[in-house]
């Protein structure tokens, strides 16, 4: 999507629950634990996967995209399909997005990723954009985009 940006990967977290799991320091039960509410969004509104579940290895995964953000008012919290972000991302300024990976046969899931959508990073890109053609003279060099990483730590 155009206007991603404070991309967040959680995927040595969730090599470190697994590796934690096959080895019994953590019990399936303890990871296996999505709620009845997250189980439905993955029916509803989630969008399957071509990757097993780590767990059971039974069924395919759903990702959920749950969105937040001061200007979704009484929506916020709610589970989007993945064709309304980029809808979203013009018409708001600035929302988060938090993806989840949910098994429906055993009820594992994990934080994916997070990032953040919305209008205001156009104007951050166009920034961008002007800042590399002044610094390259005008010429042909041009950024086609901001892929910052936030490296944030365990959540």
């Amino acid at each position: 999507m155009r206007t991603q940006r404070q991309v967040v990967d959680y995927s040595l977290q969730k090599r470190a629950v697994l590796r934690d799991v096959r080895s019994g320091r953590i019990g399936t039960l303890e990871v296996c634990d999505a709620s009845p509410y997250l189980r439905n969004a993955a029916t509803y509104h989630g969008e399957p996967i071509d990757e097993r579940c780590p767990i059971c290895r039974r069924e395919n995964l759903t990702l959920v995209h749950y969105v937040y953000g001061d200007e979704l008012k009484q929506s916020a919290g709610q589970a989007r399909k993945l064709a309304e972000l980029p809808v979203m991302a013009m018409t708001l300024r600035e929302f988060q997005v938090f993806v989840v990976e949910v098994c429906r046969a055993c009820a594992w899931n994990h934080l994916v990723e997070r990032f953040v959508l919305g209008r205001d990073g156009l104007a951050a890109e166009e920034t961008l954009h002007s800042g590399a053609m002044v610094s390259s003279g005008g010429g042909g060099s041009r950024r086609t985009g901001d892929s910052s990483h936030n490296g944030e730590g365990r959540r």
